[in-house]
């Protein structure tokens, strides 16, 4: 029987150590440290979140349980204390760098996304995460409540996520997506919170194609009306340009409105648009992928472990989130290159069985119901009869 690592220590292959020490030696993360190692804490952080830990103690326990195991993972048993000092004073900006690296890797491995055009296509959203406000002070929403808001670039080639970043809630969707970088033939889809006749004018010199949800007190004039007739659905496909001082003064350009009908619901949306020479139902059909964020945003929120922190200072926070994201990265990978259709909500419900379980990730992976490798003393006992 071959002698495999267990599957998170086969998982944690995936992490480039130089990587992450690079990091570690930039940022000074084991500055003052007492012998608990800036691996350790990921390792244990990451382990929280692929067991579906709630608390310290249930890492620390999950750990213990596991002692005899952790020196193959490069790491020792950690005190619920000491991680939880960790997660206060230690930066979270080690673990950001581990997602920037793991995504390198994971986006070479995705799918492309389901549409024949070649363009890069992204999906712009938010989703807000409640806090007590008399635990997190800090992050102010309203009156009696606490939150804080992640903001997330959805890359549609394996719907992972390429740029995320955390504010408080307060914090409006539109100021960070200028913090996102796009080039010259990107496609973003977004919803009507982005809407900023600036910044549509500036895709349009860019040469990045926006496609979104159009504002019903919009003030425009038709320039020219396109044939709609062999288009199912598509009541209206209208070159336009925008009335009204300051809209005209910032956005000059043409734009396209289309006006498309959902067959599932008989409700119609307007659909606002710089790129000109799409079919109208291909410029829909990238409108309604975008519901692809809302349902990553659900998968986030059900599988990982973001609802209920194991801190609550902002460093605490953002450590976990970004440990949550790692997470989705390796799910995915192991998604993409496995021959089984997995989801992610699947591995999620069993990852946490097996984390310490004895056996090639690829093997099971690929054939998960199939008969497991006899152990060696019953191999041999076999082989005797």
């Amino acid at each position: 029987m071959e002698n495999n690592n267990s599957i998170l220590g086969q998982m944690l292959q995936f992490i480039s150590r130089y990587e992450f020490q690079k990091a570690v030696n930039e940022y000074k993360s084991e500055k003052h440290s007492k012998g608990f190692s800036s691996w350790t804490h990921f390792v244990s952080m990451l382990f929280g979140q692929l067991s579906g830990q709630d608390g310290l103690r249930g890492i620390e326990t999950g750990m213990a349980s596991q002692k005899q195991r952790l020196y193959h993972l490069g790491i020792q048993s950690v005190k619920r204390s000491t991680l939880s000092y960790a997660n206060t004073h230690r930066t979270h900006r080690v673990f950001k760098s581990v997602f920037e690296s793991l995504l390198k890797k994971v986006t070479s491995t995705a799918p492309r996304h389901k549409f024949k055009f070649k363009n890069q296509l992204y999906s712009i959203d938010a989703t807000v995460i409640d806090l007590c406000l008399s635990l997190y002070d800090w992050a102010k929403f309203r009156k009696k409540k606490g939150g804080i808001k992640v903001h997330v670039k959805l890359n549609h080639s394996g719907y992972i996520p390429e740029f995320i970043t955390v504010t408080t809630a307060k914090q409006h969707e539109g100021k960070e997506i200028d913090k996102m970088q796009f080039k010259s033939g990107d496609i973003i889809a977004f919803d009507r919170a982005y809407t900023n006749y600036t910044r549509f004018a500036s895709y349009c010199r860019e040469g990045i194609y926006f496609v979104t949800r159009m504002k019903k007190n919009a003030n425009y004039k038709v320039v020219k009306r396109n044939n709609v007739s062999k288009h199912k659905n598509i009541s209206s496909d209208q070159i336009i340009e925008m009335l009204g001082f300051y809209t005209k003064k910032n956005c000059p350009m043409y734009l396209r409105r289309i006006r498309v009908k959902d067959p599932e619901t008989g409700k119609y949306i307007i659909i606002l648009t710089n790129q000109m020479k799409w079919s109208p139902a291909t410029v829909a059909a990238v409108y309604k992928d975008r519901w692809q964020i809302e349902i990553f945003f659900k998968a986030m929120k059900q599988n990982l472990k973001i609802k209920s922190f194991l801190g609550t200072s902002r460093n605490a926070i953002l450590i976990q989130i970004w440990t949550a994201m790692i997470s989705y990265l390796l799910l995915s990978y192991l998604k993409f290159l496995s021959t089984y259709k997995w989801t992610i909500g699947s591995l999620m419900n069993i990852i946490p069985l097996l984390l310490f379980s004895r056996r090639c990730l690829w093997e099971w992976l690929n054939k998960p119901f199939g008969i497991p490798p006899a152990p060696p003393e019953l191999s041999i006992q076999m082989e005797l009869l």
